[in-house]
């Protein structure tokens, strides 16, 4: 290779690494100016003197007590809860259309969304309570998984194809079910907490809800980062992966195990929000190429990026909040669809 080919290889990979390391720190750049935004106007000095006084107490002398507890007990639980779910949909639909070798599916391909859905809206419907709301959403979106795989395991060819298909039919099933529900919920109480919770937002996260979605959300990064590699192999076939020694179907099973744990806990916690897991992996691969050892963190970052983005035109653009379902759909269709225009999307 002539010295100059390889100093011009050298300076794209340079140039790649430098822009995967820049995505990654945007999330945290725009949590910082996003504590800033709200109906309660703090600047970001005061920001930063109340973010260090649970180490430091006198930082926040003079801050009225309304802007601490404003920060610490709503923004800051808030924005971070948008960072990992964000990150999560972002990791999620890149492993997805990976496994699938598709470029239109994402993390609701098996029915994780409609059965969280539905699992929110009974426990809606019957209880009420905030946690009760949320661990009924978990379970039912990891039932619906189960439910599309050992349905698919009753045929014997193709089984991922099988799968997919199985997990349209209990989405189907489930978004059946929801509006079944809603046919039935009190008009005046239930039925628009159950519209409002099934449209996506973060209005109600608070501390309590950052735990489990911390430690889900990280592990399951964490997961696919450690088999980046071979999700790229994966991306190729199966004849491929068989062929470095690689069990296609049983790698593919858990990929999807972990990514359902990483989506059920998500959306257990902000409702259905969907394009996020869709169009974030092709942003992706406009900026950096299809090698997973830069793609997967270009969608973590780009995903927990965007849903900060959302979440402030959200909570800022009207008096009154707007859902997160709406906004991802109304930017998310355009924005695909410039995306899949672009000549260096092609699979």
């Amino acid at each position: 290779m002539p010295p100059s080919a390889r100093s011009s290889k050298k300076t794209t990979h340079t140039n790649k690494r430098l822009t995967v390391g820049l995505i990654l720190i945007l999330p945290v750049a725009l949590l910082i100016i996003s504590l800033t935004l709200g109906r309660y106007d703090i600047n970001a000095f005061n920001v930063l003197r109340v973010l260090l006084s649970p180490i430091f107490p006198e930082a926040a002398a003079g801050i009225p007590e309304i802007a601490r507890q404003l920060i610490l007990q709503i923004r800051v639980p808030r924005i971070l809860a948008a960072l990992l779910i964000g990150a999560s949909f972002g990791a999620t639909g890149t492993a997805f259309q990976a496994i699938f070798k598709n470029p239109l599916v994402d993390s609701n391909i098996l029915g994780v969304t409609s059965g969280a859905g539905f699992g929110a809206a009974v426990a809606i419907l019957l209880m009420r309570s905030a946690w009760q709301v949320q661990l009924s959403a978990f379970v039912f979106g990891l039932l619906a998984v189960s439910l599309s795989f050992f349905g698919s395991r009753l045929y014997k060819a193709t089984p991922l194809l099988v799968l997919t298909l199985m997990g349209i039919l209990v989405g189907s099933l489930f978004n059946s079910l929801t509006s079944l529900l809603k046919y039935v919920a009190d008009p005046l109480d239930s039925l628009p907490a159950i519209t409002f919770w099934l449209l996506g937002s973060l209005t109600s996260i608070t501390w309590q809800n950052i735990p489990a979605l911390f430690v889900i959300t990280m592990a399951g990064l964490v997961f696919l980062w450690l088999i980046r590699w071979r999700l790229n192999i994966l991306s190729l076939g199966d004849d491929e992966a068989k062929s470095l020694g690689i069990d296609p179907i049983r790698m593919k099973l858990i990929i999807i195990m972990f990514a359902t744990l990483m989506t059920a806990v998500a959306v257990s916690v902000s409702g259905v929000i969907g394009w996020v897991g869709l169009v974030i992996p092709h942003a992706g691969r406009l900026i950096v190429g299809p090698d997973h050892k830069r793609l997967l963190p270009v969608s973590v970052g780009l995903g927990a990026a965007f849903m900060i983005l959302i979440d402030n035109i959200a909570r800022t653009l009207l008096p009154g909040e707007i859902p997160l379902g709406v906004l991802t759909g109304l930017i998310g269709v355009p924005l695909l669809i410039v995306l899949l225009r672009q000549k260096r999307t092609g699979w």
